[in-house]
């Protein structure tokens, strides 16, 4: 485990110089979020948004007044991870469900040491874990050492009902991270239910051995959900074309739903390094909300 946060810490370390190396060594944050907080009133000026006049106070009789507002400096961050049976796909080390929970854990140090508080909860199609929002590095290593002895008690995902429990748990405007391989169906509708209450990223995970599959002729396939095997003919043209549509519609239907609805989108494959496209995504997120 000493090794593994070492290693974590590094990632982390990469991710916070890369952003507030675009400030010219100022300190920026990782998580800059569009959450804003009433900060006062003033007079109403031409041009000002009528929605922002606070009418109680212009109602006593000494002009019209909106209010001002300011960003939120303590971010809530709250991560939704899929640790059902698809996500242990992968080499070993190189699954999706190590790159996921990884990546949690990065983002996790990054939040805390910017005094964010961090929320996680891990599902299958049931609850497996909910770590209440908490602030702080020990809380951080808390978080990192359930996820890594985390051991789900069921094979299956249901990411419609995890997102729906996200959406009834958590009250306060937060930085919603959903990190999955999103091999499921039926979610649309509460993924935009919670992009348009919160600030939503969402993390795809995949890995080649889901859609490039050798010519190997007929074969067993064993599907981990929902543990029974099926039989591919894997050098077939249809069946191969089929699963470059699914996993190709997939993403495409995934990522403009998330940007059409405000929220960011990052595609990360299992082979590759992801620190530079968390980098990216991050840079992107704060030049947005400037």
């Amino acid at each position: 485990m000493k090794e593994l946060i070492s290693r974590l810490r590094q990632y982390e370390i990469r991710i916070r110089k890369a952003i507030n190396s675009q400030m010219q060594g100022d300190y920026h944050s990782v998580f800059k979020g569009s959450g804003l907080e009433f900060d006062d009133v003033r007079a109403y000026q031409y041009g000002d948004d009528v929605r922002h006049i606070d009418w109680n106070v212009s109602a006593k009789g000494h002009g019209t007044f909106v209010k001002t507002f300011k960003e939120e400096k303590e971010q809530n961050v709250f991560f939704i991870l899929d640790v059902s049976a698809s996500q242990e796909i992968g080499k070993q080390g190189k699954r999706k469900i190590d790159i996921g929970k990884e990546i949690c854990s990065v983002l996790t140090l990054s939040a805390v040491k910017e005094a964010s508080s961090v929320g996680v909860l891990c599902f299958s199609d049931e609850k497996e874990k909910y770590i209440k929002p908490h602030k702080g590095l020990k809380h951080a290593y808390e978080v990192i050492n359930t996820l890594f002895k985390l051991t789900p008690s069921s094979l299956k995902t249901n990411l419609n009902k995890a997102i729906s429990l996200a959406l009834s748990t958590i009250k306060r405007k937060s930085i919603i991270i959903i990190i999955s391989d999103f091999v499921d169906d039926g979610y649309e509708r509460n993924l935009k239910a919670i992009a348009k209450t919160h600030d939503l990223v969402v993390i795809h995970i995949a890995d080649d051995r889901e859609r490039s599959f050798p010519k190997v002729g007929i074969v067993p396939l064993f599907d981990k959900e929902t543990q029974q095997t099926i039989w591919v003919n894997t050098s077939s043209k249809d069946f191969r074309d089929k699963l470059d549509r699914y996993y190709s519609d997939n993403r495409k239907e995934l990522s403009e739903t998330v940007r059409k609805n405000g929220g960011s989108y990052l595609l990360v494959d299992t082979n590759e390094d992801y620190v530079p496209k968390l980098i990216k995504l991050f840079k992107i997120r704060n030049r947005a909300r400037k």
